[in-house]
């Protein structure tokens, strides 16, 4: 029988996108059987997909659907959480991103190796002062229309 760490990762696989966010899992995330919340985690790759898609779109942004989430295997208290961002498409005022969350304990037992731990895609829109939608500029950083 595998371990969660196993199913987790499989042979080879390593983190999709660029490292956009990095932060510890603390006490005060937990449930009552000790796990991080999926909520908190889900918090987390939110502000990670927030911070490529008001890169990308070069101003504020805001969330407008999250789809495909999945949680592969608990976090525990003392991890480190690590959000990767990888753009999936840029439409005229939408963007899409996908998030994928490893950890690992740097606390307790340092572990070389992450886990893969949850992923999901969000979708973004950019907008203006008042809130309505604007263009996306051309952002060769990241695409070039």
């Amino acid at each position: 029988m595998s371990t969660p760490s196993e199913q987790a990762q499989p042979e080879g696989r390593a983190p999709a996108g660029v490292l956009v966010l990095r932060t510890l899992a603390m006490p005060r995330d937990t449930n009552p059987w000790g796990d991080i919340f999926g909520g908190w985690i889900l918090s987390q790759m939110d502000v990670a997909a927030g911070l490529m898609a008001g890169e990308v779109a070069q101003g504020r942004s805001a969330t407008v659907t999250v789809d495909g989430v999945v949680f592969h295997r608990p976090v525990s208290v003392g991890d480190t959480v690590c959000a990767y961002a990888e753009l999936l498409k840029v439409g005229r005022t939408s963007l899409d991103i996908r998030i994928e969350i490893w950890a690992r304990d740097l606390v307790h037992l340092w572990e070389p190796e992450h886990d893969f731990v949850a992923e999901a895609v969000f979708r973004y829109v950019a907008i203006d002062a008042e809130g309505r939608p604007r263009p996306i500029p051309d952002n060769p950083e990241f695409f070039t229309r």
